[in-house]
C-alpha cells in the first residue's frame, strides 16, 4: 500500500519543455545543428544530460565542453522557464493525494524552492530536495539521499516522474514507480521500461 509519493519536479508537476528546448537549441546554436522540436529533444534525451549531448554532436565531448554547455544551458533555462506553469492536473493530483508527498528534482535546490513556492504548492511537501552538487547526472544516489531523510519504507513509496531515470532511481531504493509521458521522454522508451505509463497525473494517483 502506497503511503508517501515522491513527485519530479521537472516535465512532471512543472511543465516545461518548451524551456528546455528552447535552452538546448541555444546552447548548441554556436555548433550549426538543426534547431530541435520537442519531439526531436525528446528522440535523444537521456541521462546523464551529456550522453544526450554527445547524442546530438556524433561524438563525445571534450575536456571541459560539458561544463560550459551544462552553464550556458541553464543560464537560458532559468529566463525561459519562468514563462512555464504546472502541469495541466498537477495542482488538482497534489491536493487529491491523501497521503504523505515530497519532491525529488534533479533541478539545483537554490532554483527550484523559490519557483516551488511561487506556486504556493510548498504546503503539500515534507521535503523539497534539489541538487546541491554538480547537475546533469542520474537521480539513483540523489533519490538514496531523499528516501533517507524522509524516513518512509520504500515499499510505501510511489515516485512519479517523466523520465526512465526516475524508474531506476525508484528500482534503485526499492519503491514503486509510474511513468508520465507529459515531459522530456517519448512513450516508446518509458514503456520500455515495463513500469506503467501515464497520459495524466492524475491517472498516476491510480497506481497509488
Amino acid at each position: 500500500m502506497t503511503k508517501h509519493i515522491i513527485w519530479d519536479w521537472n516535465g512532471t508537476l512543472f511543465h516545461d519543455i518548451d524551456a528546455v528546448v528552447g535552452a538546448t537549441n541555444e546552447v548548441f546554436r554556436p555548433y550549426e545543428l538543426p534547431e530541435l522540436t520537442a519531439d526531436g529533444f525528446r528522440a535523444v534525451y537521456t541521462r546523464p544530460i551529456w550522453v544526450a549531448y554527445e547524442r546530438l554532436l556524433g561524438r563525445p565531448l571534450n575536456e571541459g565542453e560539458w561544463e560550459l554547455l551544462d552553464d550556458g544551458f541553464h543560464e537560458h533555462y532559468f529566463r525561459l522557464s519562468v514563462a512555464c506553469g504546472l502541469a495541466t492536473d498537477a495542482l488538482l493530483a497534489l491536493t487529491n493525494w491523501t497521503g504523505t508527498q515530497s519532491l525529488c528534482s534533479m533541478a539545483p535546490h537554490a532554483h527550484l524552492v523559490p519557483i516551488v513556492d511561487s506556486f504556493g504548492i510548498t504546503r503539500h511537501f515534507t521535503r523539497v530536495d534539489g541538487l546541491l552538487g554538480t547537475t546533469g547526472g542520474e537521480k539513483a544516489a540523489h533519490m538514496t539521499l531523499h528516501m533517507q531523510a524522509i524516513g518512509v519504507d520504500p515499499g510505501e513509496v510511489l515516485v512519479i516522474g517523466d523520465s526512465v531515470d526516475d524508474g531506476l532511481a525508484a528500482k534503485h531504493v526499492g519503491a514503486k514507480a509510474v511513468l508520465y509521458t507529459g515531459g522530456m521522454t517519448t512513450r516508446a522508451e518509458l514503456e520500455g521500461t515495463g513500469l506503467p505509463v501515464v497520459d495524466t497525473l492524475a491517472d498516476a494517483l491510480d497506481y497509488a
